[in-house]
């Protein structure tokens, strides 16, 4: 047997990240020991990004891996695998992760709105990897999952927008029941 075939594995993912456009980390999620200390994730994200901000490709090797990136308005979307890694298996990762994303946004993907819905975005990046492995890659799955998960939120664990909202909402809802009630 030939001593250059890996043996395939379900943990393709080592990485996903995405940044600003001065290239500060927003997300990021590292699924091996490849970079084990937060100082070692940060300096290989800021040469990442010094190499592909102004590139015209979507596909590197970069330090011995395989990266993937899409870039919008003021973000950077990156899959990083191993050099052995498909990078079609990668892209399309990369696609789910930045359809879902948008969709989270309402289309309205730049910084300020992702720092808005980062509890959204975490679980999206979740949805689709886990410890590595690709669990979805279909945005609408993703968005899907993220949308119910949002809604079993215990009340402690909600923003004060979000529980404001929804006291607005039952104080609308109860005004409507009296009107309706005085009304008969």
């Amino acid at each position: 047997m030939d001593g250059g075939i890996l043996e395939p594995s379900l943990y393709s993912v080592k990485a996903i990240a995405i940044l600003d456009n001065d290239g500060n980390r927003l997300v990021s999620k590292y699924y091996d020991d490849t970079f084990s200390t937060a100082k070692e994730q940060k300096q290989f994200e800021k040469n990442l990004f010094n190499k592909t901000h102004r590139a015209n490709a979507d596909i590197i090797m970069f330090e011995g891996l395989t990266c993937v990136y899409k870039s919008n308005v003021d973000l950077f979307f990156y899959v990083i695998g191993s050099a052995q890694e498909n990078e079609l298996l990668l892209s399309n990762v990369l696609n789910g992760l930045y359809d879902a994303v948008s969709q989270i946004l309402r289309k309205n993907t730049e910084k300020r709105a992702l720092l808005e819905n980062m509890d959204a975005v975490f679980l999206a990046v979740d949805e689709i990897c886990d410890g590595g492995i690709v669990l979805e890659a279909d945005p609408s799955a993703v968005v899907q999952k993220v949308a119910i998960k949002t809604d079993d939120i215990s009340l402690g664990e909600q923003s004060v927008t979000q529980q404001i909202t929804r006291k607005i909402e039952v104080l609308q809802s109860a005004k409507e029941q009296i009107k309706w009630s005085l009304l008969k």
